[in-house]
């Protein structure tokens, strides 16, 4: 499996991943975007090329070696493709990407819809032929984006035929999840079988300190063999300064580092976590993300950080309501 070099890595930051999701298009749900990105003409798609391949230059000197893009982030996977192109030495790079959602903004913040989701084997067949145009043979991973426990893809057979062709093929095959039973997803997602085999052998999930409802879930899913993947490890930007709740910066505090160090650094002391991903907009954002790996967090602060735990309608409520900016 492709996730096989992360356990061999020996820098600090391979068990972070960078995510594309804020930067391959102009418009995302993260709190402060006006002030990593600008306005306007500082969004073009040149501009956002060029910050994607700092971003990822920046990520891969500090050892970073997973990167997750998707078919709804815009342009994400062919700012990835390009970076690649033009850093040949760069091999030892997991790449994945998702399908399920399509991206209907028209590189603009204002529109109607940012994207549409289908789950179909037909929407499958389209994006993954989108995929394979852009990434070629530098796909590592294809995960079906946010499935929820009433997904058709947990139960359309001949869409897991032919991800199970894939799969033999060497693309390894996952899912990610959202929304508030995360957990029943999970579940559901490591009951599916082809020919008696598992299907997936990853899943990404949000997971931080104020959304822990799928720790359980994720946590079987990890001792079942699959690579765990958690996303929105900083809920969007709530547990960055200066929205952070009082306790996470006054830990924050004590430790030296920034709230999304620590917020991060929460994440990764779990034993089920095989990669935890930074969404940065910024080379500052992504080396304070970073530090993440240097955080050493006690008895004292863990308990002190436990209460700030949501219950998960009202975090995916509270998720629900955060405009694009």
């Amino acid at each position: 499996m492709p996730f096989s070099r992360l356990a061999t890595a020996t820098t600090p930051t391979a068990h972070l991943g960078l995510g594309l999701a804020a930067v391959g298009r102009p418009g995302y749900i993260t709190l402060d975007r006006a002030a990593d990105l600008g306005e306007g003409d500082d969004r073009t798609v040149e501009n956002l090329r060029t910050r994607t391949h700092q971003l990822l230059d920046a990520a891969y000197a500090q050892g970073v070696r997973y990167i997750d893009a998707a078919r709804s982030y815009g342009r994400s996977e062919e700012f990835l493709a390009d970076w690649l192109k033009r850093r040949p030495d760069v091999t030892d790079v997991v790449v994945g990407s998702k399908w399920g959602y399509t991206y209907t903004a028209g590189w603009t913040t204002d529109a109607e819809r940012h994207e549409v989701k289908d789950h179909s084997l037909a929407a499958y067949e389209r994006q993954r032929a989108e995929t394979d145009a852009i990434l070629g043979d530098r796909l590592d991973l294809y995960q079906i984006h946010s499935v929820t426990p009433d997904s058709p893809a947990l139960t359309d057979k001949d869409l897991h035929a032919r991800l199970a062709e894939a799969a033999a093929q060497g693309v390894t095959v996952g899912f990610s999840t959202s929304g508030p039973r995360q957990a029943d997803a999970v579940r559901a997602a490591l009951a599916v079988t082809v020919d008696g085999e598992p299907l997936f052998r990853t899943v990404q999930s949000t997971y931080n300190i104020l959304e822990t409802s799928a720790g359980p879930a994720l946590a079987e899913a990890h001792d079942a063999g699959l690579t765990v993947i958690v996303k929105e490890g900083m809920a969007n930007g709530r547990l960055a300064a200066p929205h952070a709740p009082e306790p996470l910066r006054a830990v924050a505090e004590e430790t030296g580092l920034g709230c999304d160090a620590v917020a991060l650094a929460v994440v990764l002391r779990e034993p089920w976590a095989g990669v935890v991903l930074s969404g940065a907009a910024t080379v500052v954002q992504l080396t304070s993300n970073l530090h993440a790996a240097a955080v050493d967090l006690t008895d004292d602060q863990l308990a002190r950080l436990a209460p700030l735990g949501e219950t998960p309608e009202a975090y995916w409520q509270h998720r629900g309501t955060l405009p694009w900016h």
